[in-house]
């Protein structure tokens, strides 16, 4: 047997030594084990049995399908970040190649909004969007957990109560003033629609957990976490900017003009499929939400939404809030 063979073996005596487990067991299993296939492997057949529709009308199919990359993409995002918050080691080497990644995910979500805005007729949009009350886009528990991961979470809570808010209070109260309760809430009676209480029936507890968890370890402060000298670094800095204004800018504003392209194409504005007032909910001038505050100039801050940020162009970091 060859050097280079008898390291190998070498090896995975050693990986299945650390687990109790008998090398030459696992070894024999390989002479049953049948060979990897992409279908076994990619499993096409039970991805593309997930699309169930709930009409006759054909765009129904894209509007589904869409809908179900966008979680897919949100996955691949929640990975990314997870890897950032639970690394004890982090560097910025490895935070800044993960942010690449996931900005390269919204950036990829942020331009596919034309398959829905143009790959679909209004007629049969409006016909099948009957069929999904009280269902709404809202309630995407993966992005709302990419929220959590994200920032710190007063940057979260309506900017309304903001200052009502701070590290002593409760989970559960700070969950009840976050910026999207008002999708569906009346704050003077304290009325939720069916939307958000079909939404908290399902996930406030696992939301609540997650929001723990993420407390210390969401992507600003793991930022504020690094040396002080990198946390200055131009190029960070820029990336960080870049994620943060193309989830909350340019990611809202192709949902908000891809809705409304929708909604607004009869004689009358519809509403949400959820009931919610959905042009001051989705529009960021209106909620300010900010991942990394602490790196955008007063003008930019508040100009949230308005203006086009350019989210690369930082030619003083001193100007930086």
């Amino acid at each position: 047997m060859d050097e280079k063979k008898e390291k190998l073996i070498d090896d995975l005596k050693t990986k299945y030594d650390k687990i109790g487990q008998n090398v030459d067991t696992h070894l024999s299993g390989l002479l049953h084990s049948k060979p990897i296939t992409y279908w076994d492997y990619i499993q096409p057949e039970a991805l593309l049995n997930l699309q169930v529709q709930r009409t006759t009308l054909p765009d129904e199919m894209v509007f589904i399908i869409y809908h179900q990359i966008n979680e897919l993409l949100f996955k691949m995002i929640l990975w990314e970040i997870e890897q950032i918050a639970m690394n004890e080691e982090l560097t910025t080497k490895f935070f800044a190649t993960r942010l690449d990644r996931i900005s390269r995910y919204f950036d990829m979500l942020s331009s596919s909004f034309e398959i829905m805005g143009d790959g679909m007729e209004v007629e049969q949009y409006m016909k099948f969007r009957d069929t999904l009350t009280p269902a709404s886009g809202f309630q995407s528990a993966q992005y709302r957990k990419i929220e959590f991961a994200s920032t710190e979470l007063i940057n979260l809570i309506d900017i309304r109560f903001r200052a009502t808010i701070d590290r002593d209070t409760p989970f559960s109260h700070a969950f009840n003033h976050l910026y999207w309760q008002a999708a569906g809430k009346d704050y003077k009676t304290g009325k939720k629609s069916a939307l958000l209480s079909l939404f908290e029936d399902k996930y406030m507890e696992e939301f609540i957990t997650f929001m723990k968890t993420y407390n210390t370890l969401n992507l600003w402060t793991k930022f504020k976490s690094l040396p002080t000298e990198d946390q200055q670094d131009i190029e960070l800095i820029n990336a960080m900017r870049h994620y943060d204004h193309t989830v909350n800018v340019l990611w809202v504003m192709a949902h908000y003009h891809a809705a409304g392209k929708y909604l607004n194409s009869g004689k009358e504005k519809a509403a949400a499929t959820g009931g919610s007032e959905w042009q001051k909910y989705m529009h960021p001038r209106y909620q300010k939400r900010i991942f990394f505050p602490e790196l955008w100039t007063e003008d930019e801050l508040e100009n949230w939404g308005i203006n086009n940020l350019e989210s690369h162009d930082i030619v003083d970091s001193s100007l930086i809030k």
